[in-house]
């Protein structure tokens, strides 16, 4: 046993039963209660003020600006252990409007076998 460890010796009920109780995990941001509900068609908002929405746990589609231009990114996220956040991951596609509207066109011609 540690020695820094101490014993109570008090079989008193006056006191709460857990006199140092571990501290609560922080919730991560971005996260949200409703998980089961419709995540593709719920707009969510990152730290920074981007929009986001879910594809699925790990994956997410956003809208950000850089330089007055606006994009949309296609990313991985991780959960940080040591922060409980969820940050973005090496993986991603960034598309500008004019990508973004030429993905939309082709489309109809994507196919998935089956």
């Amino acid at each position: 046993m540690p020695k820094n460890k101490k014993l109570e010796d008090s079989d008193s009920d006056s006191g709460p039963e857990d006199r140092n109780p571990p501290p609560q995990k922080k919730k991560a941001k971005g996260s949200d209660d409703n998980e089961d509900k419709g995540k593709n068609d719920s707009t969510k908002t990152d730290d920074q003020g981007n929009q986001y929405w879910e594809l699925d746990r790990n994956r997410r589609v956003s809208l950000s600006s850089f330089k007055g231009k606006q994009y949309l990114n296609i990313r991985e996220y991780y959960l940080d252990k040591s922060s409980g956040q969820w940050r973005p991951g090496k993986s991603g596609i960034t598309l500008t409007k004019k990508e973004w509207s030429q993905l939309l066109e082709l489309q109809p011609q994507i196919k998935f076998d089956n």
